[in-house]
């Protein structure tokens, strides 16, 4: 009897965008702001491991708990990251950086680049999972004391009232792979001008064994000075596949704010 093995091919790409009913206000930094940056290399025949966690809450007043003040936001960020690759040649690199200063649209104040390459031997395998997650809740804010831009300040009186929470992930296990991800964030900048954004992109090829990606979001969104949501999103999302993997790819986006480019 011939065998033939599993041919997975997956190419897809998601995005959730929120735009002017639906917008996160960035909190604002702390009058003093902390960096981390770790690099890591690692080639190796034999047995690697990796595990980091980071949890980071910040609010524009005190982190007191509920309820939130006026014109309070609130936002927790975290992101995990397990690996052991054991028994097999494996070629790993790995940076994270953290900035808690206030960024711009096009800067971040976490990310994450993973590439891993394993080859195992016998009885080798490699199993890797990772997560990120951003959790924020504001109540109404005046448009006037939150935007630079003058047409949007005169446009928007009320910055209403948020509760959006959003994962992205991704896992593999198996004999054989070729690994990339990235994850960026952004939830702290001066003003409202610049939108929240979370995004993850993991690509696996030339692999033996599981892949699987997902995302989970539920968005609350308000009008004006209502207490009450005006829009209820839910949104979940999984994809994996199994045996020869050719090529799985998953992009998730996730961009809310008040303006938006």
């Amino acid at each position: 009897m011939r065998k033939t093995g599993t041919l997975a091919i997956v190419l897809l790409l998601s995005t959730v965008f929120c735009g002017y009913a639906l917008a996160d206000r960035a909190v604002n930094q702390t009058p003093e702001t902390q960096g981390i940056t770790t690099t890591t290399m690692v080639i190796c025949q034999g047995t690697v491991t990796q595990s980091v966690e980071a949890v980071w809450q910040q609010s524009s007043e005190q982190l007191d708990g509920a309820p939130l003040n006026a014109a309070e936001s609130n936002y927790v960020m975290s992101y995990n990251q397990d690996m052991i690759a054991d028994q097999g040649y494996v070629e790993f690199t790995d940076q994270k950086v953290l900035d808690t200063a206030a960024k711009v649209a096009n800067q971040n104040n976490f990310e994450s680049t993973t590439m891993l390459d394993f080859i195992g031997g016998p009885t080798g395998y490699v199993d890797y999972e990772e997560s990120t997650l951003l959790d924020g809740a504001g109540t109404s804010s005046s448009g006037s004391d939150s935007l630079i831009c003058p047409f949007g300040a005169s446009s928007v009186n009320t910055i209403p009232a948020f509760c959006n929470v959003i994962e992205m992930g991704g896992s593999f296990s198996g004999s054989k792979v070729i690994l990339i991800s990235e994850v960026d964030e952004r939830h702290v900048a001066a003003s409202a001008d610049v939108p929240v954004g979370l995004g993850y992109e993991f690509t696996v090829r030339d692999a033996e064994g599981r892949a699987a990606a997902w995302m989970n979001a539920h968005l609350m969104e308000g009008r004006g000075n209502n207490t009450l949501p005006s829009a209820d999103i839910t949104y979940n999302e999984w994809t994996d596949a199994a045996g020869t993997i050719n090529l799985f790819y998953k992009r998730f986006t996730y961009d809310s704010g008040v303006r938006r480019a």
